[in-house]
């Protein structure tokens, strides 16, 4: 049996971090919440990523949620609930703060935490046969403000109400008309759709996409505490490139443009 972890690795510009617990639905264990804040930060200094994707090994799970089999040892003391949560939230926020968009990649439990890691995510694919759940209500677990602030700012206070006080299972169907995810593929050809999908972000040009990633990150923030400024920089960053000139002569070539970053 492998060792739960998160695998890092590039590919097309993007970096795939994969949540690699397959025998338990890959749950997240204390050290992959840690390890997963790791990764992002990697990938955010990566040259060769332009954006992030997570997703899950396997077909059954994106992620179970958080390695219940854990909590007696790892969060019942007031203290290993307090340093337990911050790796979580760490994890959360690295996702949600990253200057690169991040994409969350769903087949099969999308549960629990596993759904939080997606909803701090810009984007969400799924397959059909993607099923969500958040089932704290289930569980008495307590659910954080800011969690429930940043999946009501994505699908609705009315949504995230069902989904929490219910703590029922969502399926992708309903999962796409509520908003839960952005995209949704069948089950036979996820993996193949996916792929082009984020090949596709990771052939577009890096300056525009980091220049869209920090006005989302401002959108995010108090209307008196946003930095207008630096997204203006960033967008100013992007006429003065190299890519923009390459985009303007792809375009009158009709071929597709081939960005540097530069």
């Amino acid at each position: 049996m492998s060792t739960p972890q998160i695998a890092y690795s590039v590919e097309g510009g993007i970096a795939w971090l994969v949540i690699d617990q397959p025998a338990r639905m890959n749950a997240m264990r204390l050290e992959m919440w840690i390890g997963l804040a790791d990764s992002i930060a990697r990938a955010e200094a990566d040259p060769a990523a332009r954006a992030i994707a997570l997703t899950g090994a396997g077909e059954r799970a994106f992620s179970a949620g958080a390695d219940i089999s854990q909590f007696a040892e790892k969060r019942t003391k007031p203290e290993d609930v307090i340093a337990y949560d911050r790796a979580v939230e760490r994890a959360c926020a690295g996702l949600g703060g990253a200057q690169k968009p991040t994409i969350a990649v769903i087949s099969g439990i999308c549960f629990g935490g596993g759904m939080e890691l997606a909803m701090y995510c810009d984007l969400r694919i799924a397959s059909t046969t993607s099923r969500f759940r958040i089932p704290a209500a289930r569980l008495g677990l307590g659910y954080g403000y800011h969690s429930i602030e940043v999946m009501a700012r994505k699908v609705g206070i009315g949504s995230v109400a069902d989904l929490l006080i219910s703590a029922r299972i969502v399926e992708g169907p309903e999962a796409l008309r509520m908003g839960v995810v952005n995209a949704l593929f069948a089950a036979e050809s996820f993996r193949d759709e996916a792929a082009a999908y984020l090949a596709r972000i990771g052939s577009n040009a890096p300056l525009t996409l980091k220049a869209i990633k920090r006005a989302l990150i401002e959108l995010t923030r108090p209307e008196a505490e946003r930095d207008i400024g630096a997204v203006d920089a960033l967008v100013t960053a992007c006429f003065a490139s190299q890519d923009y000139r390459e985009g303007q002569l792809a375009f009158r070539e009709k071929r597709d443009p081939v960005f540097t970053g530069l």
